[in-house]
């Protein structure tokens, strides 16, 4: 029997889904302020599927993204929505831990435009501080180059907590970045403090490339892909909206969980989804660890 942590499936993806307005820049944290009550909703539907961690919706929130849209100064009061939405589904769950999820600078998928690393690690130390008083542990999401992976990590390690590094590889060639270069870096910038690594966002495919030399940096791994067909030109332009992107077809329940129990025997011990995973997908991963004799913890 083996330790597992289920992680929560997409959560922008499932609130854009739900709220059906039209995608804007902003993404979740527009249904957010828009539809009070629907991100605990969310949570709490990972909660009831077996997830035993939720990912908190700060994962675009970045005054990058607030000074766009004229609201940098809602940026406080939105970490703090978000948190309670969190913790409000946490508490009625009567489990589980908060992920502050701490979403890349500038655009996702976009390592070229990646803020410069002493721009960016204050930044991001700004994120994680909002975050870290009411959060079990920070989650870095969509690391999409080596240059990310130490401004995310030097500016999350400053609050003191736990930080899992979570990467984006190439959808076809899961051993590398999307910015061309080597997953097997990511160990040695792992090793400078993370507490676990991760490959997310990403196609499940590529995933166990991309593990097998996460698994190099000899600390907790796992993985939690995307349901995406691929990331279009559309979405790599400036400011883009999700409708740019479109969910596969042959990526339900039960092909998604195929993937991520082929994680689990690779050794990963923490296991989810990203965009276009829902509850159905945690659920039917909850059932098969289940069946094959894991522990969910």
């Amino acid at each position: 029997m083996t330790a597992i942590t289920l992680l929560d499936g997409g959560m922008g993806q499932e609130l854009v889904h739900r709220a059906g307005d039209k995608p804007t820049p902003l993404w979740s944290t527009q249904v957010m302020i828009e539809h009070p009550g629907l991100v605990q909703q969310v949570h709490g539907d990972y909660f009831d599927a077996g997830a035993t961690v939720a990912t908190t919706n700060t994962y675009a929130l970045h005054r990058d993204r607030l000074v766009k849209a004229g609201i940098e100064d809602r940026l406080e009061a939105l970490f703090d929505a978000a948190l309670s939405e969190a913790e409000a589904a946490r508490e009625a769950a009567g489990r589980g831990r908060i992920a502050g999820s701490i979403g890349p600078l500038a655009a996702s998928y976009r390592p070229d435009i990646h803020p410069p690393h002493d721009e960016a690690v204050p930044l991001y130390a700004e994120v994680a501080g909002f975050l870290a008083p009411r959060v079990d542990l920070l989650i870095c999401e969509t690391v999409a180059s080596l240059a990310h992976a130490r401004a995310a990590l030097e500016g999350a390690l400053r609050t003191g907590k736990p930080v899992w590094l979570a990467v984006t590889v190439d959808d076809e060639d899961g051993a590398r970045l999307r910015s061309g270069e080597p997953v097997a870096e990511i160990a040695a910038i792992a090793r400078d403090g993370a507490a676990a690594v991760l490959a997310n966002c990403s196609a499940p495919e590529a995933m166990p490339a991309a593990l097998e030399q996460l698994a190099r940096a000899g600390m907790p791994f796992g993985a939690y892909g995307n349901g995406f067909t691929m990331i279009t030109k559309d979405f790599l332009k400036d400011s883009p909206t999700v409708d740019a992107l479109t969910a596969r077809r042959d990526m339900g329940p039960e092909v998604y969980a195929d993937h991520a129990l082929r994680w689990v025997e690779m050794g990963a011990s923490i296991v989810g989804g990203c965009c276009e995973t829902g509850p159905a997908h945690i659920a039917e991963i909850a059932r098969r660890l289940g069946a094959a004799g894991h522990e969910i913890v």
